[in-house]
């Protein structure tokens, strides 16, 4: 049987004042007269946020919460293009250190998921380069955490650009003039609207990176095939990785919005994943994407306890027993 593992996202909705993801606008940091003053407030900041998210980590401690999705907004304009002089790392070593410590200790597994705007396959020179930057960004985090950055940014295609095999050719043609420290960190996930599961797959098979599974992208973005027919190549593209399978799970907010995700999950359809999903593979790491965020991990704990297949082996992990 396969254990499967809950995590959610970046944000708690339990614990009061904890947001990692606190900012400052370019436009308000030029308004600053002082620029000595304003990069210690950038500074400060980020050191409140790493301190929320170390927060947020003992908590799920707490819990027994074991994956977790750092926010990528944890330093605030990092990746601007006018600040690329700024050490921002030198002021936050040990804020970093200790997360990575923390995260170390308890076996937890950490990741992060930039935004859309990093893209791979876009014609445009600039766009690339500067969605370089911020993946150098997350890997010098992940660095300075002592964290082996291998399998942990996830990343969409891009987008389709009016011809949509030529863009999934552009991205294999662009990986070349990818750093390899940066390579090693990407796994691509199947995305709503432009590529579907089987168009990840030719790119992960081609690339040797890993697939992350989402169950709802799959529903509404398919192609009329069904995810099962090709669950065997998606673990095949995790044969290479010391970290466990991970998918994304999260539900339609309503038929008439059907892509924006639920504030919490629907058992029944993420049942059926693990239903069709055990035995395929030694351990399946479920990330949940959803508005509740934590509390939709708990609630969808306590349903889960109540169906007759589920045996929990901890609080947040589980196997299928048919």
């Amino acid at each position: 049987m396969t254990l499967f593992r809950l995590g959610y996202v970046a944000m708690s909705v339990n614990v009061q004042n904890a947001s990692p993801s606190q900012t400052m606008t370019y436009k308000r940091y030029q308004q600053l007269q002082d620029e000595e003053a304003a990069l210690r407030k950038l500074e400060r900041i980020s050191k409140s946020n790493l301190h929320n998210s170390l927060r947020l980590l003992k908590h799920n401690k707490a819990h027994g919460i074991h994956f977790f999705r750092l926010s990528s907004k944890l330093v605030p304009l990092a990746t601007h293009e006018d600040f690329s002089s700024w050490d921002y790392l030198s002021p936050i070593k040990d804020e970093l250190q200790e997360i990575g410590r923390f995260a170390k200790e308890n076996k937890m597994r950490l990741d992060f998921h930039p935004d859309h705007f990093v893209v791979l396959n876009s014609p445009k020179k600039e766009i690339f380069q500067t969605s370089m930057k911020v993946l150098k960004y997350h890997y010098l985090l992940l660095h300075h955490m002592g964290i082996d950055p291998t399998h942990r940014c996830v990343l969409h295609l891009g987008g389709k650009y009016k011809d949509k095999e030529a863009s999934l050719e552009r991205l294999i043609e662009n990986w070349a003039y990818i750093p390899q420290g940066i390579q090693k960190m990407v796994m691509i996930e199947n995305d709503d609207t432009s590529y579907t599961l089987e168009d990840c797959l030719y790119v992960c098979e081609k690339l040797n990176v890993p697939q992350i599974f989402d169950q709802h992208h799959h529903i509404a973005n398919h192609d009329d095939s069904r995810w099962q027919d090709h669950w065997e190549r998606v673990v095949g593209t995790w044969s290479h990785s010391e970290l466990p399978v991970k998918m994304h799970i999260s539900s339609p907010k309503s038929d008439e919005d059907y892509k924006s995700h639920a504030d919490y999950i629907d058992p029944v359809m993420f049942l059926d994943f693990v239903q069709k999903a055990n035995g395929s593979t030694e351990q399946i790491d479920c990330m949940i994407e959803a508005k509740q965020k934590d509390q939709a991990l708990f609630q969808l704990v306590q349903q889960l306890k109540e169906h007759p297949n589920i045996v929990m082996e901890s609080e947040t992990t589980f196997r299928w027993k048919n």
